[in-house]
């Protein structure tokens, strides 16, 4: 799926980040940019979290026919509140936790049963998730041409073909407390018998941006990566608070907004020394390259949660993602815009 520019082939790797419903819209507008410009569908390889999990799947498995498939996420996040549904169905439900009936829910609006192996025709795609029980990166890998995989760095992979889509965008969207963890015992993931099972939460808990598959090198060679960041940006506060329990979530996105600035230095090193693609990175509160005054303002004020999404709030937040990537791809890579379909 690669693209050729002065005769050379290069790879675009995307990754699509955190942040609930809000991320996802974000991410549509970045994604039906990249079909305007001929890209998405010369994508070689996409790396999802959480909300991106969501996007990036509702792609994935529609990949025949990309345009169908950002339609149907664009009617998804107008029309479906799950967080709260998932969690009363888990508490009234006594054979089935919150996590698995946002799976459920997952699974009958976008992915209809489909494995990891239906993915196998289109690009190399990451669910990234966070391994409770080593503190690492753990993914579920399909598509690329190359074998269905899940697991990690340290305790290895195990095939993974039949495993179904929609319990793997659970665990990278299984964001703490709300949802518990998946749990993969050793007859599912038997690398995990090392540690005598694995519990897998959001995958922002590790890598909110999903950046780490693009930035290995040896296992996915790319050219460029374009990082859609919808995350959670830090705000300052007029008035911090002084309560000890606020204060452990303060503390929390005072971590995140660290790890997210070391992450952009990291694919900027990268690139200069050589040893990795040219980043292409924007944010949602950025308003370099906004469409319209505010637009970097409302979109970073709209929720990072599982609710459905105001006909505004779309309309903002798909505008602005497409935009951002616009302006970056004029500024830092305009060999991009001449691809074509």
């Amino acid at each position: 799926m690669a693209i050729k520019i002065n005769g050379e082939e290069k790879r675009i790797g995307l990754a699509l980040s955190g942040g609930g419903f809000r991320a996802a819209g974000f991410h549509l507008g970045v994604m039906r940019e990249l079909q305007r410009l001929g890209l998405l569908a010369k994508l070689d390889l996409i790396s999802c979290v959480s909300g991106g999990s969501i996007a990036g799947g509702t792609l994935a498995v529609n990949w025949a026919d990309p345009a169908g498939a950002l339609d149907k996420l664009d009617r998804y996040l107008r029309t479906k509140s799950i967080a709260v549904a998932s969690v009363i169905g888990g508490v009234l439900d006594p054979f089935g936790s919150r996590l698995d009936h946002l799976a459920s829910t997952y699974d009958r609006d976008l992915y209809f049963g489909a494995k990891l192996s239906a993915l196998k025709n289109g690009p190399r795609v990451y669910f990234n998730a966070t391994n409770l029980a080593t503190g690492n990166l753990f993914f579920f890998v399909a598509g690329g041409g190359k074998p269905e995989e899940m697991g990690e760095h340290e305790l290895g992979a195990a095939p993974a073909s039949n495993f179904p889509i929609c319990r793997a965008v659970a665990a990278s969207s299984a964001f703490p407390p709300v949802f518990p963890p998946l749990r993969l015992d050793p007859d599912v993931y038997p690398p995990g018998a090392a540690v005598e099972y694995v519990t897998l939460t959001d995958g922002g808990v590790y890598d909110n941006m999903g950046v780490n598959p693009l930035l290995r090198a040896k296992r996915n060679a790319l050219d460029y990566m374009i990082v859609s960041d919808g995350g959670k940006p830090f705000a300052n506060e007029e008035r911090p608070t002084e309560s000890g329990a606020i204060v452990l979530k303060a503390g929390l996105d005072i971590m995140m907004e660290q790890i997210r600035g070391l992450e952009f230095d990291r694919m900027e090193h990268r690139w200069h020394a050589k040893l990795g693609p040219k980043p292409l990175w924007f944010s949602i509160d950025s308003t370099l390259g906004e469409k319209l005054p505010g637009d970097a303002g409302f979109a970073s004020a709209i929720g990072t949660n599982l609710k459905k999404l105001s006909d505004a709030e779309m309309a903002v937040l798909t505008r602005h993602g497409g935009a951002l990537l616009a302006a970056r791809i004029d500024q830092y890579a305009p060999e991009l815009k001449n691809v074509g379909p």
